[in-house]
This record gives structure tokens, C-alpha cells and sequence, in this order.
């Protein structure tokens, strides 16, 4: 167990920006986890989760809590059979390259997707038509209060869109169970390079952003609407509505967390007065 103090969030966010959190503790097993959940639910102390840190941006002002952070030992990936069991903490582009190599279809949706397994559980994370639902059997959590291990299957999981039962109950992946199905290597390997090719054409993938920064509103897609509210473009600071993909947020060089949410709201109001809908962010905003 390692416990960092005055942590610079930036440097552990993909949009490289925002402030400082009192306090990391990276933890090297379950059980470790285990305690410093009981410990801080004991202290009724302020904490939160922290993947790959892909979906997250933390306010300038910084966080004065806890932050949470699963160490290398999560990172395993092991297949057996149809089955491929992956740590909270591994990537899923990691996943995705394991299932390819042993010839294991059903995971590429997931293959560009820039998060964590354990992100891609909380918000139950999709790409082209495949979200992390439709593949998953099991999920092994730490108990929010720290009483414990426990296994969930998929149904009890409460998945919808951008959306799983951890978002209330607060339970930590540890690790999660994948349902994949025999493929040929060839085939999976040219989808895989086939949708890397699609996100490189139409995402901002070389500047700092946190993917998709709405929600899909019912019955509209957010990027659209954007476009459509004449937002592509738009900059607050170092940071803009990309001119590539008005659904994301970018950072092009040296913006604050303060651009960044200055820049959301504005979106959200131009795109509400302009169409009636209120844009949600995708985005977890901290502090």
C-alpha cells in the first residue's frame, strides 16, 4: 500500500487538468482494499474511486478527500476457455488484445475505449453498438463499507445506459468475469483495426479529453446538438468544443478545470435555449 499526499489530479486524468487531492492511497490486493474501505467508512471520511482516470476531471479548487486507486496487481488478465477474467484495474484495450490472441470475439467494441475495467463496470461504458453488459457474467466487489468480497452476476448488475448499481451503492470492482465467443483471430483483428480506424477519422485522439463528454439525450445525439447550436469550435481558455467531434471537450493546450466546466455550461445553456434539452455530462466532475 502506498499513500501520496497534495496528489497533482492532473497528472492521473486524461484531460491533464484540475487540481490536487489531499490524499491517494494505491492499494496492492483485495484485501488491502477491504481495509482502507472499512477504515474510511469508519472514519465516515470522504473518498472516490479512481480508474484509469479517463472519465474524471477534478475541480481546480482540488478535492479534499480521499482518492482511491487499485495498484499493478489489479491489472491481471486470464482467459480460461470462453471465459476472460480481467482486474478492476486493467485496461480495455489490454482485455481486448488478450481475447484477439486467443481467437475470442465479442470484446472489440470495447478495444478503443481509453478506461479501466472497473470504470467500464461503474458506468457500464459502450462504443459501436456494444456496451460492457452484453459480455459480462460476474462482477467480484469490495463492499463499500469494507464488510467484504462479494460476486454479483450481470442481472443484479443494474446496467443501462452510462449506468450500473455502483453509482448508488458505492461497491468497488476488484475483478469482472467476461462471456466471449470463439471467432477467428484474422476477423477479430481486421474489426479491431477497422474501429480504431473509424475513432482516429472522427475523435480528437491527439489532444487530452475525456471521450464523449455528454450524455446521449433521449431521442437526440449530443454532439449533434451541439453542431447544430453552431458550438463546434468554442473555447473558454485552453479549452474547446473539438472541430473534429462537437461531442467532445478538449484540452488544447494549458486549460484549467475551470475552462473546462466554464466551457460545459455554456454548451448546456446555448444547447437548452436553442432546442429545450438540457445536456448531462458524462463526465465525473470532482470537488
Amino acid at each position: 500500500m502506498e499513500r501520496l499526499y497534495n496528489v497533482d489530479m492532473s497528472k492521473y486524468t486524461s484531460f491533464k487538468a484540475g487540481g490536487c487531492a489531499d490524499e491517494m492511497i494505491i492499494v496492492d490486493s483485495a484485501e488491502e482494499l477491504v481495509e482502507v474501505l472499512k477504515k474510511l467508512n469508519e472514519k465516515k471520511a470522504e473518498y472516490i474511486m479512481l480508474g484509469n482516470g479517463s472519465n474524471t476531471l477534478v475541480k481546480d479548487s482540488g478535492y479534499h478527500g480521499t482518492v482511491v486507486k487499485l495498484g499493478e496487481s489489479f491489472d491481471d488478465v486470464n482467459v480460461c476457455g470462453e471465459t476472460v477474467v480481467a482486474g478492476g484495474g486493467a485496461l480495455l484495450s489490454i482485455v481486448a488484445k488478450t481475447a484477439m490472441r486467443e481467437s475470442l470475439t465479442g470484446f472489440e467494441f470495447a478495444s478503443g475505449i481509453p478506461g479501466s475495467v472497473g470504470g467500464a463496470i461503474f458506468m457500464n461504458a459502450g462504443a459501436y453498438g456494444g456496451e460492457m453488459k452484453d459480455i459480462v457474467e460476474t462482477v467480484t466487489l469490495a463492499k463499500k463499507d469494507g464488510s467484504g468480497l462479494v460476486t454479483v452476476k450481470c442481472a443484479d448488475m443494474d446496467f443501462g445506459y452510462r449506468h450500473s448499481v455502483l453509482e448508488e451503492s458505492g461497491d468497488v470492482v476488484v475483478s469482472v468475469e467476461y462471456r466471449l465467443a470463439k471467432g477467428n483471430m484474422d476477423e477479430i483483428q481486421a474489426a479491431m483495426a477497422d474501429l480504431t480506424q473509424r475513432r482516429n477519422e472522427k475523435q480528437p485522439v491527439q489532444y487530452p479529453s475525456a471521450g464523449s463528454f455528454f450524455k446521449r439525450p433521449e431521442g437526440y445525439f449530443a454532439g449533434k446538438l451541439v453542431q447544430d447550436a453552431g458550438l463546434k469550435g468554442l473555447t473558454v481558455g485552453g479549452a474547446q468544443v473539438s472541430q473534429l467531434h462537437s461531442g467532445f471537450v478538449i484540452n488544447v493546450g494549458g486549460a484549467t478545470a475551470t475552462d473546462i466546466i466554464e466551457l460545459m455550461h455554456l454548451v448546456q445553456n446555448t444547447v437548452y435555449d436553442k432546442f429545450g434539452v438540457m445536456l448531462e455530462p458524462e463526465v465525473r466532475i470532482i470537488g
